[in-house]
C-alpha cells in the first residue's frame, strides 16, 4: 500500500504534467475555453491514479472510480464536442483580455497563470472524496454501509439529472425557431440550472461514499463544498446569468419565477 502522502504527490505530478501540455496547446491555438471539457476528465485521471497505485482496491474502491468515470467521461464528452461545434467560450475571451489589460502580460502567460495553473488545484481539491475514499479502501478495509448506499443513489441521480438536462438544452439549441429565447420545459422548468445541481449531487453522493473509510473521508468534505461554492457563487450560475440577462430578453422573467438551483416548482406571478 502507497502511504497517503506519495498518492497524493504522484497524483499532482501527473495532473501539472497533463496541465502544463494543455497550456502548450492552448498557446497553440490562442483558446483556452477547452479547460471545461478537462475539468471533468481531470478528475477521472485522479480517480485512475489513486486506483492504479492501490495494490488491492477494494469494492468501495471499485465503485468510486466506476462513478466517477461514468460522470467525468459523459461531462468531458458534452463539454468537448460542445467546444469542437461552437469554438471559444466568450466568458474567458473576456477574463483573458480583462487580466492581459489589467496586467499588461502576453496572451501565453495569461493563459499559464489565471487559467491553467489556477483550475489545477482547484481541480485536485474537488476530487478528494474520490481519491481520498479510493485510497482508504484498499483491500476492502471498510465494509460499503448505508451511507455508501445512500451516496450512491444521490450520485446516479446526479448523473442522471445532468445528462437529462443536457439532452433537453442540446435539443432545444438545435431548433432555429429557439434563438434568442430561454428553454423553460423538462428540467429547465423546475430549475435554471439541472446541470450544475446535477455536477453538485453527484460529488455529494461520492463524498458519503468516502465517508464511511473514516476522518480522512470526512475532511475531504471541501471537495463537494468548494464545487457547490463554484458552480453557485462564483464562475458557474453568476457568470452565466450576468451574460443571459443581456442576451435574453426573457429571462428576468425566468429568474422570478424558476429556482437558481435546487428542483422546485415554479413561482406562480
Amino acid at each position: 500500500m502507497t502511504d497517503l502522502g506519495s498518492t497524493m504527490l504522484i497524483n499532482a505530478a501527473a495532473l501539472l504534467t497533463v496541465i502544463l501540455a494543455l497550456w502548450a496547446y492552448s498557446v497553440k491555438i490562442r483558446d483556452v475555453s477547452f479547460i471545461d471539457a478537462f475539468w471533468a476528465f481531470g478528475m477521472v485521471l485522479l480517480a485512475w491514479a489513486t486506483w492504479a497505485q492501490s495494490s488491492a482496491p477494494g469494492a468501495r474502491s471499485h465503485l468510486l472510480l466506476g462513478l466517477t468515470s461514468l460522470w467525468g467521461l459523459r461531462l468531458t464528452f458534452h463539454l468537448w464536442t460542445r467546444w469542437r461545434a461552437h469554438g471559444e467560450d466568450p466568458r474567458y475571451a473576456k477574463i483573458m483580455g480583462s487580466v492581459m489589460e489589467k496586467k499588461g502580460w502576453s496572451w501565453s502567460k495569461t493563459s499559464l497563470l489565471s487559467v491553467f495553473l489556477t483550475q489545477a488545484p482547484l481541480l485536485f481539491i474537488t476530487a478528494l472524496p474520490a481519491q481520498l475514499g479510493i485510497w482508504a479502501s484498499e483491500g476492502g478495509r471498510s465494509v460499503l454501509g448505508p451511507l455508501a448506499f445512500f451516496g450512491t443513489i444521490i450520485a446516479i441521480i446526479g448523473i442522471l439529472f445532468e445528462t437529462i438536462g443536457d439532452a433537453q438544452l442540446n435539443a432545444f439549441r438545435a431548433n432555429p425557431a429557439n434563438k434568442g429565447k430561454v428553454l423553460n420545459t423538462g428540467l429547465w422548468r423546475y430549475t435554471r440550472h439541472p446541470n450544475y445541481f446535477g455536477d453538485a449531487c453527484t460529488w455529494w453522493g461520492i463524498w458519503l461514499i468516502a465517508c464511511e473509510v473514516g476522518l480522512v473521508g470526512w475532511i475531504s468534505v471541501i471537495g463537494p463544498i468548494f464545487l457547490t461554492f463554484t458552480l453557485t457563487r462564483w464562475s458557474g450560475k453568476p457568470l452565466l446569468e450576468r451574460g443571459m440577462k443581456k442576451t435574453r430578453p426573457e429571462y428576468a422573467d425566468y429568474v422570478a419565477r424558476t429556482s437558481g438551483f435546487f428542483p422546485l416548482p415554479p413561482k406562480r406571478k
